[in-house]
């Protein structure tokens, strides 16, 4: 068998922060020597928002490819980059711990979202966080933006960063934003909390389904372990995945690819597992672009037993199964609700 293992990641300095963090686990779980490949992707090259990209996979489907032509054995992805629909050649075969799940609001002047002067203007891509930012802030100037964290942080005057690594892109726009919102856990994981002023709680800004999480994408038999095993990465793979990280995000998934098939507003969800007794939690959004409605759901289901350490890595199929009807009646309840009628964007 091979000594190492090859994992795709996009350029990014948060991409390539998240693979090594990854790589790393694994070669130290394995034994064995991990290979980092770059691979640009279109949502890396294009300068659209992401709405007119087409959004959904923008920046997965050529580490997809890089997998299925078995270019790299691995991928890591933000999970909630993902499409909700796995495609044929392809297993999520580990999900490790989940980190911060919360947007960040990084502001001029140390401000909080409360504290932002009316028509201030604030930058997102999202329409997700636009939706829900319009709804407790409508005085508030929304601005679409694109680019990495820094060339982000740049358009708010005291929050550039300096760093010949992973500079602001040139020509970009500066100091014309009052503030920005990311992800939590991008910034936490490239060391830039420190541009953070406000962790928005999910109350206020429902984070997207998977947020804060990885995902380890491989072809099927890079995953198989016992006998069959065919790589020698494929034990640590299992290891490395979390099951209560996994359990979280199968419910999220599912609400989401169910509201995909009937709704193209808006969507934020959040899982969690409560242990006494053992239920799962969750709660959804979907709102209008305009942020004029949100409809909000909230449901649990009881559990048979929490598995946080588990022999084969994964949850179990019947507990997963739960975890996957309770996002698809969360998401009937929606639509129920009205969320296929909701305004999408444009």
């Amino acid at each position: 068998m091979t000594s190492t293992f090859t994992i795709g990641t996009r350029g990014s300095r948060l991409a390539r922060t998240q693979t090594t963090t990854v790589a790393d686990a694994l070669a130290g779980l394995s034994g064995l020597d991990a290979e980092l490949e770059i691979i640009r992707t279109e949502g890396d090259v294009t300068t659209g928002s992401l709405a007119s990209l087409g959004g959904t996979g923008v920046f997965a489907s050529a580490l997809r490819a890089a997998v299925l032509d078995a270019k790299v054995d691995l991928a890591v992805h933000s999970l909630k980059d993902l499409p909700s629909v796995q495609p044929e050649g392809l297993v999520i075969a580990s999900i490790p711990k989940r980190v911060d799940v919360r947007d960040a609001l990084c502001a001029r002047d140390g401000l909080r979202l409360s504290e932002l002067p009316q028509g201030a203007k604030v930058g997102t891509g999202s329409p997700r966080r636009i939706a829900q930012l319009k709804a407790v802030r409508p005085d508030l100037d929304v601005v679409d933006i694109r680019g990495n964290v820094q060339t982000r942080l740049a358009r708010v005057p005291g929050l550039e960063q300096h760093d010949d690594h992973a500079p602001a892109a040139a020509g970009s726009p500066r100091g014309d934003l009052d503030a920005v919102i990311l992800a939590c856990a991008g910034l936490d994981r490239i060391g830039f909390d420190w541009a953070i002023t406000e962790r928005l709680a999910p109350t206020v800004m429902m984070p997207a389904p998977g947020q804060g999480a990885l995902a380890v994408e491989c072809r099927p038999e890079t995953a198989v372990t016992g006998a069959g095993s065919t790589h020698p990465v494929a034990q640590a793979l299992a290891d490395y995945d979390d099951a209560v990280t996994r359990l979280q995000v199968t419910a999220e998934r599912a609400l989401l690819e169910r509201l995909e098939a009937g709704c193209a507003a808006p969507i934020g969800a959040l899982a969690r597992v409560e242990k006494e007794p053992a239920r799962l939690v969750m709660d959804a959004v979907v709102a209008a672009t305009d942020g004029s409605r949100l409809l909000r759901e909230h449901a649990s289901v009881d559990l048979p037993a929490v598995r946080v350490r588990l022999e084969d890595g994964s949850a179990d199929t019947e507990t997963l199964g739960l975890a996957r009807q309770l996002g698809i009646d969360v998401a009937e309840a929606m639509l129920a609700g009205g969320a296929d009628l909701l305004p999408a964007p444009q």
